[in-house]
């Protein structure tokens, strides 16, 4: 979802006015609401199909006391971003106006993706650091170079990539 497809102008309009305040605050207020509407499309998400009872206080939903995470591409759960291709495909979502970067960064900026999950046990959680051999898996079943899976997982390698690496089979 997005709240950027206007909001881009906008703020451009007042960079030409050289009213950076402004234009600062247009892209800020459209990234807080892109990110408010992705917690209320959980929200309803979570009610229509597996949340029953009534509805949680704002504290409860504060602190994340709800059955599902949203987890979202780049983030620890997922820092592999390019797999956003794979989501922005089977959605369709440059039909929205929502296109990707050749660093899968979204475009306009103030847009959010992520995945619902649900479980009673699911929780947020983080990818640790990944071995060589983890990463020549992952390459191998995504069916990219081996140097590819390293430059989209680099945050997370607990080993530093050389060319030694590289001639790892996949």
């Amino acid at each position: 979802m997005t709240a950027g497809i206007g909001a881009n102008e906008l703020a451009a309009r007042f960079e030409a006015e050289l009213d950076d305040y402004r234009s600062i605050m247009v892209k800020a207020i459209a990234d807080r609401l892109a990110e408010a509407f992705a917690e209320y499309l959980h929200e309803v998400a979570r009610r229509e199909w597996y949340e029953a009872g009534p509805q949680l206080s704002k504290e409860d939903l504060s602190a994340e006391r709800f059955r599902g995470i949203r987890p979202a591409f780049g983030y620890p759960a997922c820092p592999d971003h390019s797999e956003k291709g794979k989501l922005f495909e089977l959605l369709e979502a440059e039909q929205v106006g929502i296109a990707l970067t050749e660093s899968f960064a979204m475009t306009p900026a103030a847009s959010v993706s992520g995945i619902y999950l649900a479980h009673p046990e699911v929780r947020y959680f983080s990818v640790g650091r990944v071995s060589l051999d983890q990463v020549a898996d992952y390459a191998a079943r995504k069916r990219v170079p081996l140097d590819e899976a390293e430059r989209w997982l680099r945050p997370n390698l607990g080993y530093e990539p050389s060319a030694d690496a590289a001639r790892v089979a996949v």
